[in-house]
């Protein structure tokens, strides 16, 4: 009898469940805000609410279990917390700790309209932080020291006119790069997510785009082909796949 295929090898199939999952739990979110009277706060749902990404963490849960890693040491409800050099600690969305060394961590974050130019800020500089806390604990062996962890950062933004929009830049004493000026900030995310992967502050990044009314039923791009969760889910379990094959050596 065939075996049947890895979640990996039928990614096409999952994803689209992650999205409707996404844009579903946002929806019923929005809904019982407004029912108690929050309508003022509604919209910060799109920041604020968790649970919206836990289709994709449901999938990448799979995928680390069929790489080797029992379910007993991945973290996704509680439990998140990894020390920190510059702070006590950060609460990362997802990881993998065994036997005393931190396997993998990724961030899974979105963003919808309206307010898009302070929240870009506030993720690009969140994440940024995040990588260079977690680094520079690693550098002082907080998390054990036989393997590196791999770390990742996953982004679904809203595909509207507001976020496919050029956007202007203030220039009062130098010059942005190039590539900023008019870009929208479906371009920005896109180069923030290239370049965190290019600078080795992550190890693989992810950056999908999905609007609410498609979005409902599975419907989402991908605007750049480096930046595909199928790559980015690759690198995931090629990393644990390596680990799991020494855990008796640990």
């Amino acid at each position: 009898m065939a075996e049947n295929p890895s979640t990996l090898a039928e990614l096409e199939k999952h994803v689209p469940d992650a999205v409707k999952f996404y844009w579903q739990t946002r929806s019923k979110q929005l809904q019982k805000q407004r029912e108690a009277g929050g309508s003022d706060q509604g919209l910060r749902s799109a920041v604020t609410g968790g649970a919206q990404m836990d289709g994709f963490i449901k999938l990448l849960t799979q995928l680390v279990i069929e790489a080797g890693i029992d379910r007993a040491h991945i973290y996704h409800q509680d439990s998140l917390e990894l020390p920190g050099y510059f702070r006590p600690n950060k609460k990362w969305d997802f990881i993998v700790v065994v036997k005393g060394q931190l396997v993998a961590a990724l961030e899974a974050k979105s963003q919808v309209g309206p307010s898009f130019g302070n929240n870009f800020n506030n993720r690009t500089e969140e994440a940024m932080g995040s990588a260079l806390d977690l680094w520079t604990a690693f550098r002082e062996k907080a998390f054990g020291s036989k393997i590196r962890p791999w770390i990742g950062y996953m982004f679904l933004l809203e595909d509207c006119a507001p976020s496919n929009r050029p956007v202007g830049v203030k220039e009062p004493h130098f010059k942005v790069f190039p590539e900023f000026r008019d870009s929208s900030y479906a371009k920005r995310y896109e180069l923030f997510c290239r370049r965190l992967v290019l600078e080795r502050h992550y190890d693989a990044a992810s950056f999908m785009m999905s609007n609410t009314e498609k979005g409902a039923n599975g419907e989402y791009s991908e605007p750049a082909s480096d930046l595909t969760f199928q790559m980015f889910a690759n690198s995931l379990v090629g990393h644990v796949a390596a680990f799991s094959g020494r855990i008796k050596e640990l």
